[in-house]
This record gives structure tokens, sequence and C-alpha cells, in this order.
């Protein structure tokens, strides 16, 4: 896995890229989405959506999910869907679940129980 260098001090999120063959790309995201980093997170996103058919996005070490991180992923689930890609969440962390659940969020989104399997589905 890759660093990606960031304007947002790692203490609030930090932003790995594994690459799983030649279409498909694991962001993991570790630490705050917030408005802070929700920029960051959406530039990286679109920029994985333009190189790969399967984008994942592992929130499992995701320690606050806010309103400005939920827009990023359900606009770049959006323009997924417009390229013709998959944008799919692994999701363990209950900060993470219980923010897209509360939103209803979460039915709008494909989810893989691990990374491993994700760019399987």
């Amino acid at each position: 896995m890759q660093g990606v260098s960031s304007d947002v001090p790692t203490d609030i999120m930090e932003l790995e890229l594994a690459e799983h063959g030649p279409d498909a790309r694991v962001v993991t995201a570790v630490g705050e989405i917030d408005t802070l980093s929700a920029l960051e997170l959406a530039a990286f996103l679109i920029t994985q959506l333009a190189a790969a058919r399967v984008v994942v996005v592992d929130l499992d070490s995701v320690r606050l999910l806010g309103s400005a991180g939920l827009v990023v992923l359900f606009e770049a689930n959006q323009l997924a869907t417009q390229q013709d890609c998959a944008l799919r969440l692994v999701c363990n962390s209950p900060i993470a679940n219980r923010a897209l659940e509360t939103t209803g969020l979460r039915e709008h989104f494909t989810f893989a129980a691990n990374v491993a399997d994700a760019p399987k589905n």
C-alpha cells in the first residue's frame, strides 16, 4: 500500500492506495472524514474512478464520518454510476456504519465484507 501526500494533517485523515490489477483500486481512509478532510477525499476518489473500473473505499479505520464525508461518498457513488464503474464500501467501523444508517444513505451503496473480496464482487 502506498501513502498519499495530503494537505490535511495526518492526525485528522490519512489516505492509502493499493492497486489490485489494472482495473481495481482500494482507497483506505484512516481517521476523521469531516469538513477539513472531505475535499481531499473527493479529489482522490475522482482520480481513482477515472483510472479504474472498481474503486473500493475501506472505511474500517474511520473514527468520524461527518456530513461532508457522507456527501463525498454519495457523490462519488453517483459519479461511478455515470462512468459505468463500481464503487464499493468496506465498512466494519461502528462509527461509519452508524452515520450511514442514521442518514438513510446505506441503501445507496454496495458493500463488501472485507477488502480482499471487494474488488472481485
